[in-house]
């Protein structure tokens, strides 16, 4: 997680050097030349407060995550930036681009907080409710009641990490 974070921060800063050029590389809805920025959208930031926003939420959900496997973390972490990207490319507004890695966020939030009671695991029902409690006021980031924050990528987020949940269920032991 501090290499994903460390190559947002790389990115971020080379955006800003070069005048925002990668900034391209958010999605525009409903362009099909546009389906081959869901990846790269998800690793490109519009500024160093909007970065800074998702860096520690992604820091320890991310290493939460990925406590359980590298593999089902990486597996886990593609279907949310498919389905957050998706559902922007879709549902966002006329002219608008998005980016960053806050649909992420929402991802291995629902992911987390869904997790152990799909596999019904203890502990990761334990780990799921203290999430929850912790950073359960993130779902209000999927209202839209913020002008110019994609509350479709952040509840597009969240609906590919209880996704994930269920499509990378462990059997139970």
């Amino acid at each position: 997680m501090i290499a994903w974070v460390a190559l947002l921060w790389l990115l971020e800063g080379i955006d800003q050097a070069t005048n925002n050029s990668l900034d391209t590389f958010g999605i525009t809805p409903r362009e099909f030349s546009e389906l081959r920025d869901l990846v790269p959208a998800a690793f490109v930031h519009f500024g160093f407060d909007h970065l800074t926003a998702n860096t520690m939420p992604l820091l320890i959900l991310g290493f939460i995550a990925a406590l359980s496997g590298v593999r089902r973390f990486f597996a886990v972490a593609v279907l949310i930036i498919l389905v957050s990207g998706i559902g922007v490319w879709i549902t966002a507004p006329e002219h608008s681009v998005t980016g960053g890695a806050s649909g992420v966020v929402f991802g291995l939030f629902g992911y987390l907080v869904v997790r152990g009671f799909v596999d019904r695991r203890i502990g990761d029902i334990l780990v799921g409710l203290l999430i929850g409690v912790l950073y359960g006021s993130l779902l209000w980031g999927v209202l839209p009641t913020t002008p110019g924050i994609s509350w479709q990528g952040h509840l597009f987020g969240l609906l590919g990490g209880i996704a994930a949940a269920f499509m990378f269920r462990r059997a139970p032991t």
